[in-house]
């Protein structure tokens, strides 16, 4: 049965089922008139690209939005647990943000002017270096890039190409760097690059561990240990076909690729490997930084120093900005040598400097650590009574899980099939209960989670169970 969504204030009890007054209006004001929500879907389907994404899988217009709630053009409220897939660290239009935007404009700052040196951003620059490893953060250099995690990957791979005078890049089965073309080359989806010509030039694709679905068939410590030697002899094989390489780049914890964490002990191998080997590691924490995994960047839970990291998305406060923070030796670059009109993002930067400071001072590193536990042992406790989850995985408030057919056969790690068809009908069940949840993963069978650090225990409770409910449907539905 579908439940009408429930109003969940940013910061408050869950309220009863029932009406639910718009937002954003105060008391004896005059409503504006509604927007015909499929007027202007239609008008979207009409006029907008075939690539567009989320409008296909969640056909609502939102109005307003507020913490963790998005609410409609039909006064219809969803709590939201993709938040701009990990941009909005502190939920929409946190007091924070909206102070530190006002104050801003308010300022008579100049909005755009490339990259030349601000208050803001010297501040801003304060508030990221004040939150990154002391051992990294010692000989840092930080490049403003274009508005999007994307431009920035592609800064990094440039700049070790300058550094090192090769070509070449090491990256990751699953990994998502994306869409321009060294970060499409980079990403490992077959999908979005098979229709691309050229799209695979000069990467060698190498096993990451995904212990579920085990590259080598083995999975767990094993597995690991495996696509570590694997990396190590391939570099090393006189015959192995790859040229030493530019760079290596990947993910602490793969986002699209499904919620699938690194093991600790990897990462320290592929940091070893790549430091006997004088090849600069890239760590992309466009998704994992700003506390999202239970440390403020995903590297601190190995420990490993990387010799560049790609920063976007929570960095911005909910604007764009992006940014490569790298290792000073490898700084070769001449002037104009990486631009780009819109690195001089002063709104962003002053969010975005709000935001860091707000997640440090708040504790909310430690909050995302322990709230994602209890969700993870409870979607793990469901497996029992529902045998369609397959996997359950993540780190802090970055979660999957995978959803299977469990009359399909097993491979050899034990894993039944994906199945992407019923995690649609969760994706659909879920809206119908208000709440906004993505896909992702190899096989687009992973449910995500990545719900704003903000999140409180009462909206943590109402997402598990709106999502159990859905999934119980989903599951009765497919067994009818």
């Amino acid at each position: 049965m579908t439940v009408p969504p429930v109003t969940l204030p940013a910061n408050g009890p869950v309220p009863a089922n029932g009406p639910v007054p718009a937002s954003g209006r105060s008391a004896g004001s005059p409503a504006a008139p509604p927007a015909d929500a499929d007027a202007i879907l239609g008008r979207q389907r009409a006029r907008e690209s075939a690539a567009r994404t989320y409008a296909r899988s969640f056909p609502i217009v939102p109005a307003r939005a507020k913490g963790m709630t998005i609410e409609g053009t039909d006064g219809r409220r969803y709590l939201d647990c993709l938040a701009g897939a990990g941009t909005l660290a502190l939920g929409h239009n946190h007091p924070v943000v909206l102070e530190a935007i006002r104050r801003t404009v308010d300022s008579g700052a100049p909005l755009h002017v490339l990259d030349l040196a601000t208050p803001e951003k010297d501040d801003f620059t304060d508030a990221l270096f004040a939150t990154l490893p002391p051992a990294f953060v010692d000989r840092a250099r930080i490049h403003f890039c274009g508005p999007a995690g994307t431009d920035a990957v592609e800064a990094a791979l440039k700049l070790m190409q300058t550094a090192t005078g090769r070509r070449g890049t090491l990256a990751f089965t699953g990994a998502y760097h994306g869409m321009t073309a060294g970060a499409l080359a980079a990403t490992g989806s077959v999908a979005v690059k098979e229709r691309v010509a050229g799209g695979a030039a000069e990467v060698t694709r190498l096993p990451y561990p995904y212990s579920y679905r085990c590259p080598f068939g083995i999975g767990g410590e094993r597995g690991a240990e495996l696509s570590a030697t694997y990396t190590e002899r391939l570099l090393d094989d006189p015959s192995g076909g790859v040229v030493p390489p530019a760079a290596m780049i990947l993910e602490a914890v793969q986002g699209e690729g499904g919620a699938v964490p690194a093991p600790d002990g990897w990462l320290r191998e592929m940091r070893r490997i790549t430091s006997e080997r004088e090849i600069p590691l890239i760590v992309d924490e466009v998704q994992t930084g700003v506390g999202r995994t239970g440390a403020f960047w995903a590297v601190e839970h190995s420990g490993i120093v990387p010799d560049a990291m790609v920063l976007s998305k929570a960095i911005g406060g909910s604007l764009p900005l992006a940014v490569i923070v790298y290792d000073e030796k490898y700084d070769g670059w001449l002037p104009g040598a990486h631009t780009g009109t819109f690195r001089g993002n002063t709104l962003a930067m002053a969010a975005g400097a709000a935001t860091l400071r707000y997640v440090a001072r708040e504790g909310l590193v430690e909050r995302a650590a322990t709230v994602g536990a209890r969700m993870m042992a409870r979607l793990e406790g469901l497996r029992s009574e529902l045998p369609v989850i397959g996997d359950v995985r993540g780190r802090g408030l970055m979660i999957g899980v995978e959803l299977i057919d469990p009359e399909s056969p097993r491979d050899v790690c034990g894993a039944h099939h994906a199945s992407p068809t019923l995690a649609d009908q969760v994706r659909t069940a879920c809206l119908d209960r208000g709440l906004i949840i993505e896909l992702g993963g190899r096989f687009g069978a992973t449910v995500r989670l990545l719900p704003p650090l903000v999140i409180t225990d009462e909206q943590t409770d109402a997402v598990l169970d709106r999502l159990t409910d859905a999934l119980a449907e989903a599951w009765r539905g497919g067994r009818a």
